[in-house]
């Protein structure tokens, strides 16, 4: 053990070696490791912190009696696409699904907060997208059904820290990713075709750009990095461009929304069906009812590539926003 360590150090050591369920241990070793110095003789301690955290974790999740455990990180996928939002620590990952969802994960000021993933939705434009937080990535372990949730993907927001050395928490991110075989699908073209890995689009999110002061600090940065990126500069404090987060998400999706009505009535523009870029008339028929799609007659369309009540075949492709009115 490192002799340079801080009395409270101690003081907490000694509580975890009391302590008896799995919470309060698990509480012991992050506020260790929260106060243990990070240099090269620290590596191997805060990594076994690290494996013991993991098996603490997991053991909790456990129910007695043998019950089959299921594991925190397995997130049914709810809405038109699952968004994983990543970081390192204390860049505002909790903050910023709270700003904007209906979950209420633990924010806080200190470090290793978020130890499981935590789901909710956000609704953009009467569309419900699913965003996970997730524990904060490091170099010195992740969990593997951490890895597993973030290559199920259909887009990650990487969370960055504007004001706190943002160069090192993309490098360190996009490192960690790519060790497990995770790369941006913007890069693609720089992987090795031959590899087996996974590619999933991101999008990189500068944190705490609270006004236009920070815009040029944002600006600078952008430019000094070698590769381009898609990015938004956001607060999860203030909620700055968060409306244009989300119609980012949206975009990024490829998903559409096709509103459909009663003859003679108008259309409930609250229920969209959603769809995926290049859906189909028939595709849609599908979605409504199994009577719509076998004993379809014809079907009439208003939207941007159709005139008000245009007749269109089940081979129509779909545009956001179009309204379907079936006859069968």
């Amino acid at each position: 053990m490192p002799t340079n360590l801080p009395p409270d150090f101690y003081e907490v050591e000694k509580r975890f070696r009391l302590a008896k369920s799995p919470a309060e241990k698990i509480a012991c070793l992050e506020e260790m490791l929260s106060i243990i110095p990070k240099h090269k003789g620290t590596d191997h301690i805060r990594a076994d912190y690290r494996r013991q955290i993991s098996k603490l974790k997991t053991a909790s999740k456990t129910q007695k009696g043998g019950s089959i455990h299921v594991s925190a990180f397995r997130i049914d996928q709810e809405g038109p696409g699952q968004v994983v939002v990543l970081g390192t620590t204390n860049v505002g990952k909790s903050s910023l699904v709270d700003k904007l969802t209906n979950a209420t994960p633990e924010v806080a000021s200190t470090p290793y907060t978020t130890w499981k993933p935590t789901p909710g939705m956000m609704l953009v434009d009467n569309v419900q997208i699913q965003l996970i937080d997730t524990p904060p990535l490091d170099r010195e372990y992740l969990e593997p059904e951490l890895v597993d949730l973030i290559r199920r993907a259909d887009l990650i927001l990487l969370v960055l820290d504007l004001q706190t050395y943002p160069d090192q928490q993309l490098e360190t991110t996009v490192e960690i990713l790519r060790q497990n075989r995770i790369i941006p699908s913007h890069l693609k073209d720089q992987t090795d075709e031959d590899q087996f890995v996974w590619y999933v689009p991101v999008i990189v999110l500068t944190n705490k750009c609270d006004d236009e002061s920070m815009d040029e600090i944002c600006e600078i940065f952008q430019e000094l990095l070698e590769d381009e990126w898609p990015m938004i500069s956001i607060s999860a404090k203030t909620g700055r461009n968060l409306d244009k987060l989300k119609k980012a998400v949206f975009d990024s999706l490829k998903i559409l929304r096709v509103y459909s009505k009663a003859p003679d009535e108008e259309p409930d523009f609250s229920q969209p069906v959603v769809m995926k870029n290049g859906a189909t008339l028939e595709d849609f028929t599908k979605e409504i009812h199994k009577d719509f799609h076998e004993k379809l007659k014809f079907a009439k369309v208003w939207g941007s590539t159709a005139f008000d009540g245009q007749m269109v075949q089940r081979d129509y492709i779909l545009q956001d926003g179009d309204v379907v009115e079936l006859h069968i």
